[in-house]
């Protein structure tokens, strides 16, 4: 078996794909993060210790100014061609994919990481080539795919103003629960979706010391005013009746959830696969 192994290196967690043919034949996942500050090229040894000295594609921050080797973006539109082409070379047979910038109008954006997940969605067939695609974390990607390259997209900091809230905020006190899809969730995706977000968050202590909020709803309903005050922009700025979703199965349910409240329809994407798909594509035009 030939192969290569390709790691999904992020900022907290790291990912290893054995793959050959196009097929995963062994992953392991692990909290190795760039922000762990590893020996990158021990990590690489051992990496091959356990997969086989095979060659290594590389995405993600292990790319960034706060990785190993820094590699720069690629300006959209940006196809898996434009990547390949651009993945910087450590060595004969270990190389990092670039990240994909944007500059116009309305202002600079970038990614890193995403952008492989996203053109691989297209290159399986899992979604359009002409797509409007979301990738949901803590910092939402809203991505508009044109003939399978990476056209524009906007990054959104849902994720990371959840958690600030829920660790620092005056509202940290009510943030303990779960949140679901509920009754709570959707409230607050309505109130996201109309009202002016720092005055809707305010409501949210308001409504607890008045007793109108339980406390296990708080966080389901900031959870849905964040996501629905995030749709509410993007759908201004991206048209598409259809968005395709790329996360994991309960994040994935909540923008669903919030998507459809607002109007359109959702449609939920194997993110490994398109993973996947699009480095083994990446490796293949090396």
């Amino acid at each position: 078996m030939d192969g290569f192994i390709a790691v999904d290196w992020g900022t907290t967690n790291r990912r290893v794909y054995l793959i050959a043919d196009g097929a995963v034949i062994e992953t392991e996942r692990d909290d190795r993060g760039v922000a762990s500050k590893p020996d990158f090229r021990a990590e690489i040894n051992a990496i091959r210790g356990r997969f086989g000295n095979r060659p290594i594609v590389m995405a993600g921050m292990v790319g960034s100014s706060i990785g190993w080797h820094e590699a720069p973006y690629v300006a959209a539109p940006a196809g898996l061609g434009d990547l390949a082409a651009q993945c910087p070379r450590l060595d004969d047979r270990v190389y990092i994919v670039p990240g994909v910038s944007r500059i116009d109008a309305t202002g600079p954006d970038v990614m890193r990481g995403e952008e492989v997940q996203l053109l691989g969605a297209a290159e399986a067939g899992l979604v359009p080539p002409d797509a409007l695609l979301i990738q949901p974390g803590t910092h939402c990607k809203w991505a508009e795919l044109r003939a399978g390259r990476i056209a524009r997209f906007t990054t959104a900091m849902t994720g990371e103003l959840f958690a600030m809230l829920g660790r620092e905020s005056i509202l940290a006190p009510q943030m303990s629960g779960q949140v679901t899809t509920g009754d709570a969730f959707i409230a607050g995706v309505d109130a996201g979706l109309e009202r002016d977000l720092s005055a809707a968050l305010f409501g949210v202590r308001a409504r607890g010391l008045l007793g109108l909020l339980p406390a296990d709803d708080a966080p389901s309903y900031v959870s849905g005013l964040l996501i629905g005050a995030e749709i509410s922009a993007r759908f201004a700025e991206y048209e598409g009746a259809l968005v395709h979703i790329l996360a994991d199965p309960h994040l994935g349910a909540l923008y669903a959830a919030a998507i459809r409240q607002a109007g359109r329809d959702a449609a939920e994407v194997d993110s490994r696969a398109a993973f996947v798909c699009g480095i083994d594509r990446i490796e293949s035009l090396l």
